[in-house]
């Protein structure tokens, strides 16, 4: 039996919290500092308050301490590393291998017991086999695979490991390798390495040729549209992956529990259809809540980009931002372009006041506007100058759906079964000996007076007992799994049922929700297997002596440091499985054009020139 979970990302505890309540078997979350969202920080008090309400559900917490390091600042990633571990978090995902080396040894004199499993972060940019076998030699318990992979390379990479692996399967697309990305660094000297980047890959670009010819203008040329793999679960399980990840540590709550609660449905599914094989990674029954819709939040369109191992149109050049779902098409304005027309693409849409709208304009740019008043197919708002007939209309905030998130959250319970004895002494007292066993595993027993007094309809009290005890309480779902039933039976009312019930409720509470068994493994009984590359380039991102002294360990000959330290003129600054030439019909191999002059990205006055390794079917961007 395969655990499959379902893990959500948290900008802070409180959205952790409400991810946990619609499903999620994890949550990952940065700490104080090292986590490659630095807008994402959050306290050792927020780690160790996510970490004791995932736990009531055998769900885990991993902490994102995924930056690369300098010197100055190792011996307080430790410190953080420490702290975490006493606040209960599950695990470290981690791209620089110095905090292997301090997990194992410690820092200098510092040396303290840390045992919670590592996870090699999606920017140890792995997408080989022989990669992924090096990295669990080092000792990982789970890799972080990249967006770009197909199936079959999953695959692959599955039959060259034994740890546990984990894939993206919703939310914002990086256009370039994990963690192999420069442009940011380049551009504006903030390193996406270091939990800082701009974005690049969503600005405005121009394409120019070697003559200075433009043949696109203030376009996203870079920019991907959002990842969806709602529909590709089963096959991604069968693949070999453990772990569906959702991207997301800037998205706010109502984001994250409406993708939340669609996958867990999803995953929920698979699980139904496939009992023998898997089981969700956490105990807990969600009811209640929402029905969710994933093309009512934040998007850029959806693509399931290479996992058919076949290329198609990944890009969102035209609308780096969130254009929502599409609702029509404008048919007419007033004046001053404060009163429009829609024809509405369904039947089923309903317009709300407060929705808000955008479009693309004329210069390709992206605007937006607030309803201030809808009716059927009409809008009032504030004059939009830049909105033109004929503009495809798009709606970025259903206020209605919004609403509904807020106002129906979920409900996650512990199922329990209650079994139920009834005695009768020789003096008439009656007792009542009620165990109830939690579905992880844990079993309470106690026994409660009943009075004296025997129930005239025995039918009428049995069924009473059922109903009453077959509730919830305090976080528990009880449901009467059994119940000795002699010919009588005690009276007893609704109160006392029901606080027989709340104290089976307390004593389970008082101990901790099981875990289901996850791959733990110790780094010193892994065979360590050679390193891929034996000349470490730059790509490695290597910025302190221990990630320098592990490769060295591991075989390598040579070790180049990190970009961020060395800005190596005329580097590589991206290398992406998406092509420009490709998104723009002109590719030699699928199209037949011919290759044509070299090509430049042009931005506020930098220039970059686009390579075309059309072999491996990749597109680079360097200094120009």
């Amino acid at each position: 039996m395969r655990q499959l979970e379902l893990l959500a990302p948290a900008r802070d505890a409180n959205i952790g919290i409400a991810a946990i309540d619609c499903g999620a078997d994890a949550v990952y979350i940065a700490g104080p500092r090292f986590g490659a969202r630095q807008a994402a920080g959050n306290t050792i008090d927020d780690i160790r308050k996510l970490c004791s309400h995932a736990h009531k559900y055998g769900a885990r917490i991993f902490v994102a301490l995924n930056t690369i390091l300098f010197d100055d600042e190792l011996e307080e990633a430790y410190s953080q590393m420490l702290q975490v571990q006493e606040a209960g978090a599950d695990a470290l995902i981690i791209q620089d291998l110095a905090v292997m080396e301090m997990a194992r040894h410690g820092i200098g004199n510092i040396r303290k017991d840390f045992h919670i499993p590592l996870h090699a972060s999606t920017q140890c940019a792995i997408r080989t086999p022989e990669q992924a076998a090096f990295l669990e030699g080092l000792g990982f318990s789970r890799l972080i695979l990249e967006r770009e992979l197909s199936l079959e390379q999953i695959r692959a990479i599955r039959n060259a490991v034994t740890c546990e692996l984990e894939f993206f399967v919703h939310g914002a697309l990086c256009v370039c390798y994990s963690g192999q990305c420069y442009l940011s660094e380049k551009i504006a000297g903030r390193s996406a390495n270091r939990g800082a980047c701009i974005q690049a890959c969503r600005s405005l670009y121009d394409l120019v040729d070697a003559d200075g010819k433009v043949l696109v203008k203030d376009k996203a040329l870079l920019s991907l549209k959002d990842y969806n793999l709602r529909n590709r679960l089963a096959d991604l399980a069968e693949a070999g992956i453990t772990s569906f990840k959702i991207e997301g540590r800037l998205k706010n709550g109502s984001y994250v529990r409406n993708v939340v609660r669609d996958y867990s449905i999803a995953l929920d599914e698979l699980v139904r259809k496939n009992p023998e094989s898997y089981e969700r990674g956490s105990y807990g029954l969600v009811t209640g809540g929402f029905t969710p819709d994933t093309g009512k939040t934040f998007n850029r369109g959806y693509t399931e980009l290479f996992i058919d191992g076949k290329r198609g149109k990944w890009a969102a050049m035209d609308a780096a931002k969130s254009m929502g779902e599409e609702i029509g098409q404008v048919t007419g304005l007033n004046k001053d372009k404060s009163s429009i027309e829609v024809r509405l693409i369904r039947k089923d849409i309903v317009l709300n006041n407060g929705d808000g709208f955008s479009f693309v304009c004329k210069d390709s740019s992206v605007a937006g506007f607030r309803g201030d008043v809808c009716k059927g197919s009409s809008i009032r708002c504030k004059s939009t100058p830049s909105l033109f007939t004929g503009a495809r209309l798009f709606r970025n905030i259903n206020i209605a759906f919004e609403k509904e998130i807020e106002r129906n959250a979920c409900a996650r319970e512990i199922r329990a079964t209650v079994f139920m004895d009834f005695m009768k002494s020789s003096d008439g007292a009656w007792t009542v000996s009620a165990t109830a066993i939690s579905e992880d595993g844990r079993s309470v027993t106690e026994t409660f007076d009943a009075g004296s007094q025997t129930a005239e309809n025995h039918g009428r009290m049995l069924d009473m007992i059922r109903t009453q005890i077959s509730k919830s309480a305090s976080g528990y779902r009880f449901m009467t799994g059994g119940t000795d039933t002699p010919e009588a039976l005690p009276f007893m009312s609704a109160s006392s049922l029901n606080a027989i019930r709340r104290r089976l409720a307390e004593m389970l509470d008082s101990m901790p929700c099981g875990k289901k068994d996850i791959l733990l493994r110790d780094p010193e009984e892994v065979m360590q297997k050679d390193i891929p590359q034996k000349d470490v380039t730059y790509k490695a991102n290597v910025a302190n002596r221990l990630s320098e002294d592990t490769y060295i360990k591991s075989g390598a000959s040579s070790v180049l440091p990190a970009y961020e330290l060395s800005h190596i003129r005329s580097a590589e600054l991206m290398r992406t499985r998406y092509c420009i030439r490709y998104e723009l019909g002109i590719c030699p191999k699928y199209h037949g054009a011919k290759p044509g002059k070299p090509l430049f990205l042009l931005n506020n006055g930098q220039r970059f020139a686009l390579g075309f390794d059309c072999r491996n079917c990749e597109m680079t961007v360097t200094e120009a």
